[in-house]
């Protein structure tokens, strides 16, 4: 019995190593550092590049005139990338209204499902002329409407990084893997990912990312581990919703 739940609580334990804000312009010199990290530990992380990217906060770093060449190099390492948006405008509020409640500014939140489809669409078009092909988004600022989620249906995106819960879950086709916490932390148990911003960091936060990483590389899963966990029992329905209504309800009073 003993060996049984542990091989249970091994097989559905595990976190993806998630990177937002991927773009020509952004911190090179400490994406260089977290990549040769990650490579010492054959840590497989995913990638949220943004195809188009017009935020004029991310223009300010150095620009790597090469960019789609050392993404096709990330992917040539079975390193997973992620469609994070199309040019990381925001051009709406979701006055805490988006399906996972974050609130705050979006670029999706809010427009038109025609709208959210061309955008999607022109973002893809982008990897395509670079020899990239995606299945997997996540929206900035984790800023959603049903709208968005028929227009990554129509455009053949199925998996998206994001939502409550301690499993990869399936709604209406469309396949998520949570994503919980703003620093890095493991739960004990379930499959969640990381939200990493490194373009802000400082030496410190990388010495945390190192130590992470040394101390849980055997925890951390790539996408495809993360896609395979689909746990739709009773019980973790609950435990999902449970997780749900407790991070929502904090994030209502913060």
């Amino acid at each position: 019995m003993y060996d049984k739940f542990s091989k249970l609580l091994k097989n559905n334990t595990g976190i993806l190593i998630r990177f937002d804000d991927i773009a020509p312009n952004m911190n090179w010199t400490m994406m260089e550092r977290c990549e040769i990290l990650l490579n010492k530990f054959d840590v497989k992380p995913i990638l949220g590049v943004i195809p188009d990217n017009k935020d004029s906060e991310l223009m300010n770093y150095p620009i790597k005139n090469d960019f789609w060449d050392v993404v096709k190099n990330w992917q040539s390492k079975n390193w997973s990338i992620a469609m994070h948006g199309y040019n990381h405008l925001y051009d709406s509020d979701t006055h805490k209204k988006d399906y996972f409640e974050y609130g705050g500014r979006s670029e999706f939140f809010g427009h038109s499902q025609k709208n959210q489809i061309l955008k999607i669409k022109k973002g893809l078009k982008i990897f395509k002329n670079n020899n990239i092909e995606i299945k997997t988004f996540f929206a900035p600022n984790h800023t959603y409407d049903l709208n968005t989620f028929k227009a990554l249906k129509d455009c053949g995106i199925l998996q998206v990084i994001d939502g409550y819960g301690l499993s990869t879950f399936t709604i209406n086709e469309i396949k998520f893997i949570p994503q919980l916490f703003y620093n890095l932390y493991i739960l004990p148990y379930g499959i969640q990912s990381t939200q990493i911003h490194l373009n802000n960091w400082i030496e410190n936060d990388f010495r945390t990312f190192e130590k992470f990483i040394e101390k849980y590389h055997k925890k951390i899963i790539n996408l495809d581990y993360a896609l395979s966990i689909n746990n739709n029992t009773v019980l973790m329905k609950i435990l999902n919703i449970l997780i749900k209504q407790t991070l929502k309800t904090i994030r209502r009073i913060y």
